[in-house]
């Protein structure tokens, strides 16, 4: 089916050399730098193409569009057999290429390519040190860089390359759409129906409620938003991802179950209902003093019998001494499914409604809220109680936690996209409250 496009993708399309979308989230960038790349190689078979992103995952997704636009549009310029098309390179009938690489912390594994065109998604979020390894590689071409992203506040280059600091990014070309535009304004047609006009519009009257007005505005109207504090530092979260840097998604370690001073928890945070990702996360417990990341797993829209499945099989692997399960929207399924289950009843915790002993003799007892939650894992990190994996995926969303003070409280918030593992990590790192673990499964 034909994608419909509003004008000012047409306009982007149309629009040669360097440029910028600075936007709301979902509002169709992938899939227009998508069809801008297909449109490119077509006419430039002999060029090289490189896509890159913060994560591998991000990356794959707009190279993954970009091999479906080429396929349905254009099938007979990608090359098929020994050539075929792989998870890191398309090859193009005349000599091209589009590749897709992680980039790391510095970018220093691809200096080896000369490119054309460059694509940055989520260009806010990509590590500074990327940069100059990167932008050298276009410098014998006179090629193209086509940047899109959400804001990410001051300091980043995708916030230089938008209010073009210094003159330095005169170049550009400037596009800007918020959330709200295209849910309100998008004409109604077969690749946007009148369900999805009225299923974006209830979902922002959601976000604007859940969220603070500066992240509300910053991630869904595509302003940039100097007041946002950052709940975990950058300096922090560097000085807690200490564990080898592979991809902690794909790539778990091996904890050691032998030594008797260690036990294993798991983090669970469940995605809602058309949303794409519940995250497992694993620590270990050592000596009751710290706890060490030993495993992430991401899951793409599964269902709650395949959540429920995962769980077992890590618990299987890891023995987990407690699970610590968010139980709003879709994670009740999950958790009520375990606590029938005998082998998981005693393990599965409640953290969304869990309950603590505040004093014993009285029985009183007290929810423990996400703000609690926070800053339990936020003193962890402090005093270097916690060591993570050096993985794009948790050190992102990490970044994406903000906070400000409202009605004189301070409330928390990270946007849908990027909290998910530091969701599933709070829960994990309860697991140091106390001694003796004083919470119940209810």
């Amino acid at each position: 089916m034909k994608l419909q496009l509003d004008d000012w993708q047409k306009s982007f399309l149309e629009t040669e050399g360097d440029k910028i979308l600075y936007c709301g989230r979902q509002v169709g960038k992938s899939e227009i730098c998508a069809m801008d790349c297909g449109e490119y190689i077509n006419k430039n078979k002999s060029h090289t193409v490189l896509m890159i992103a913060p994560t591998e995952r991000q990356a794959y997704a707009l190279f993954n569009k970009t091999l479906d636009y080429l396929l349905t549009n254009y099938p007979k310029i990608v090359k098929r057999g020994k050539d075929r098309p792989t998870q890191t390179r398309i090859k193009i009938v005349g000599g091209g290429e589009i590749w897709c690489l992680p980039v790391g912390k510095s970018g220093i594994g691809i200096r080896f390519l000369t490119i054309h065109r460059l694509y940055g998604e989520e260009c806010a979020r990509i590590p500074p040190d990327v940069w100059p390894a990167v932008f050298p590689m276009l410098f014998t071409t006179g090629g193209a860089k086509i940047f899109l992203t959400t804001p990410m506040g001051p300091g980043t280059l995708a916030s230089d390359v938008w209010k073009n600091k210094d003159g330095a990014w005169s170049s550009f070309k400037r596009f800007s759409v918020s959330s709200e535009w295209v849910a309100e304004n998008r004409p109604v047609c077969a690749t946007w129906t009148q369900f999805q006009k009225d299923s974006a519009i209830d979902f922002l009257k959601q976000e604007k409620s859940r969220l603070s007005r500066l992240d509300y505005a910053q991630e869904y109207l595509g302003i940039e938003m100097q007041e946002l504090n950052s709940f975990f530092t950058k300096e922090l979260i560097e000085k807690c991802m200490v564990l080898p840097g592979v991809s902690a998604a794909f790539l778990p370690v091996t904890p050691s179950f032998s030594r008797p001073d260690a036990d294993n928890f798991a983090g669970v945070d469940i995605a809602q209902l058309g949303e794409d990702s519940t995250i497992i996360l694993s620590l270990q417990r050592i000596n009751r003093e710290r706890v060490e990341m030993i495993d992430m797993q991401a899951t793409q829209k599964t269902r709650i019998t395949e959540t429920i499945e995962l769980i077992k099989s890590k618990h299987r692997k890891f023995n987990y001494k407690k699970i610590f399960i968010d139980t709003g929207g879709m994670g009740v399924g999950v958790f009520d499914h375990l606590l029938a289950d005998s082998a998981y009843s005693n393990k599965v915790v409640d953290i969304n409604n869990a309950k603590r002993s505040l004093d014993r003799e009285e029985k009183q007892k007290k929810k423990l809220d996400k703000v609690v939650l926070y800053f339990h894992l936020r003193k962890l990190m402090e005093k270097g109680q916690i060591k993570l994996f050096d993985d794009p995926e948790i050190r992102i969303s990490l970044q994406s936690i903000t906070y400000e003070y409202h009605n004189g409280e301070i409330r928390i918030t990270g946007t849908h996209t990027y909290s998910h593992t530091t969701e599933a990590l709070v829960r994990a790192a309860w697991c140091m409250t106390d001694k003796t673990l004083n919470i119940w499964a209810r």
